[in-house]
Order: structure tokens, then C-alpha cells, then sequence
């Protein structure tokens, strides 16, 4: 099942949709309402339909989180990306937060931030919370579904930190506007047992530039929750960023410009396209 959060210039909306019928169906509430129950595999019965079925294609989608729901990032989680940045291998995950008003729709533009000049892609599996209670022997028993990320970083402001106190990624992560996500919520119950292995790829103006596997994750989906879960409780509707592997732009010091078109495509989800905005002056 397919789970978007939708809007028609009016209030936000969660439907159940379907991109080959062109189909959108509205349900009822948030997803506090129907997530646990869904998690728990009932499915479509724990929907309440609200109204005549929409053409998806006459709807925005929204980035598939309401706003107040945590972001949380996984970051070096994949040891070639690591490569990249020319650091040792970290002995346990590396976990911290985004600001909601980072995150943007499948195919809304990406907002270039004034303070950089390295802005950068990373393609990444993104996990849909769904319940408040977190089994940590059954990690996975927690998740609604998965999504696709792209954690849009500025690379100038990442390494802007004073000397000895580390990374400044509240700059780096957070841009507002800048983090696309979606296009939806594939429910776990469509993916095979475990923690995906997933083919993940990144195009900038049909340029392919990531191409990877959730299989290569140091930290499977289940050993992520445990790690966060034991400094930061999660709840219904968080968001959890699981790395991204290598052929990012600080790699090769080819970062984003304004007019690129960036395209994020996650196996079994979907497909993110957005357009890199003009350099805003604030």
C-alpha cells in the first residue's frame, strides 16, 4: 500500500494512492490515527476513506511527514562513502536531527541556500516510524514503511565548525526547503522480510552519480532504531535517514547548480525529481 501525504492547495491531506491508475483516494486523520494499526498489518482496514477517489496527478505531494514528527539522520553508514571523505570508519552509528522545514515534496525545487557554494546530493532509504512502542528485540515490528531521501548538504558549511568542537551539520542539513522526500510510503508489508536491500541511484541531469545497494549499510535498518532509540525515543510518524554511498559531489567537487535537475530513485518506492532554484539572497 501506498500512503502519500497530498495537497490541492487547501489543507493537507493523507491518501492512499495508486500512480498507475492515476488514483488518490483521501482517508481520514493523521497518521497518529491509523499508523499503529497499520504497522501492526491490518492494512486497509484501519483506513477510513473520506470522500470521492482524486486523479493523484491534479494533487502536490508532500514531503510524507507532518510537522510534528522528528527527522533523524544516520549518517557513515556506508564505508565506501566514507572513502569519499577520507575518514576512518566510525565503531558505532552516528545519529543527529534535521529541522522539519528542511523537507520538501517528490517534485517541488530545491531551494539553493545563500551561505554556500557546495551544495551536494545523497540518495538515501528513509524509514516511516509508526508506533510509539519501540520492541527492541523486534526493531522492525516499528515501521510503517519506507521512502526515498535526498540529504541535501552544504559541504562549506559542514566543515565550518571551530577547531575542536566538530562538524557544524545544523547548517549543513537543516537549509530550509532543500530536503527532498517522498514520493510516498510504501508499507513494510509490500518488502520482504528484514531490513531492505534495495537498489539506490542518484542522476543529475541524466548523469548517473550514485548507484548503489541498501545491502551495503554498515548498520542494517534494525541496528539504526536500537541506537537511536536508546538516546531519543521515537514516536508515530518519524523519519529516519539511513546513509547514502558513494559518488556524492564532495568526492568528485561536482556539486549541485541552479537549474540542475536531480533525480533520487529508491527500488520498490519511487522516484524523487527536483530542480535546483536560483541562489536565493536570503
Amino acid at each position: 500500500m501506498k500512503l502519500a501525504l497530498c495537497s490541492d492547495g487547501g489543507a493537507p491531506f493523507w491518501a492512499v494512492v495508486d500512480p498507475e491508475a492515476d488514483a488518490a483516494r483521501p482517508i481520514s486523520g493523521g497518521i497518529a490515527d491509523w499508523g499503529p494499526r497499520v504497522t501492526r498489518g491490518e492494512g486497509e482496514a484501519a483506513l477510513r476513506f473520506e470522500g470521492p477517489a482524486r486523479a493523484l496527478s491534479t494533487l502536490r505531494l508532500l514531503a510524507p511527514c507532518e510537522r510534528t514528527s522528528k527527522v533523524v539522520i544516520s549518517g557513515a553508514n556506508y564505508s565506501k562513502h566514507l572513502v569519499e571523505f577520507g575518514v576512518a570508519a566510525p565503531t558505532q552509528p552516528i545519529a543527529f536531527l534535521k529541522a522539519f522545514g528542511a523537507l520538501i515534496g517528490a517534485n517541488d525545487p530545491i531551494r539553493y541556500p545563500p551561505l554556500t557554494e557546495q551544495l551536494d546530493y545523497e540518495c538515501e532509504l528513509v524509514v516511516v516510524i509508526g508506533t510509539d512502542e519501540i520492541d527492541l528485540d523486534d526493531p522492525l515490528a516499528c515501521v510503517l514503511g519506507y521512502t526515498a531521501g535526498n540529504d541535501v548538504s552544504a559541504r562549506d558549511l559542514q566543515r565550518s565548525g571551530p577547531p575542536g568542537i566538530g562538524m557544524d551539520l545544523y547548517a549543513a542539513k537543516s537549509q530550509d526547503r532543500a530536503t527532498p522526500v517522498g514520493p510516498w510510503i510504501v508499507t513494510r508489508d509490500e518488502f520482504p522480510v528484514g531490513s531492505p536491500a534495495l537498489r539506490l541511484s542518484t542522476t543529475i541531469n541524466g548523469e548517473v552519480r550514485q548507484d548503489g545497494t541498501t545491502a551495503d549499510m554498515t548498520w542494517d535498518v534494525s541496528a539504526l532504531i536500537r541506537f537511536v532509540q536508546a538516546r531519543v525515543s521515537f514516536g508515530v510518524g518519524d523519519l529516519l535517514f539511513t546513509g547514502t554511498p558513494e559518488g556524492v559531489g564532495q568526492g568528485s567537487g561536482r556539486y549541485l547548480n541552479p537549474g540542475d535537475l536531480v533525480e533520487v530513485v529508491l527500488e520498490g518506492v519511487g522516484a524523487l525529481r527536483n530542480v535546483v532554484g536560483p541562489k536565493t539572497l536570503a
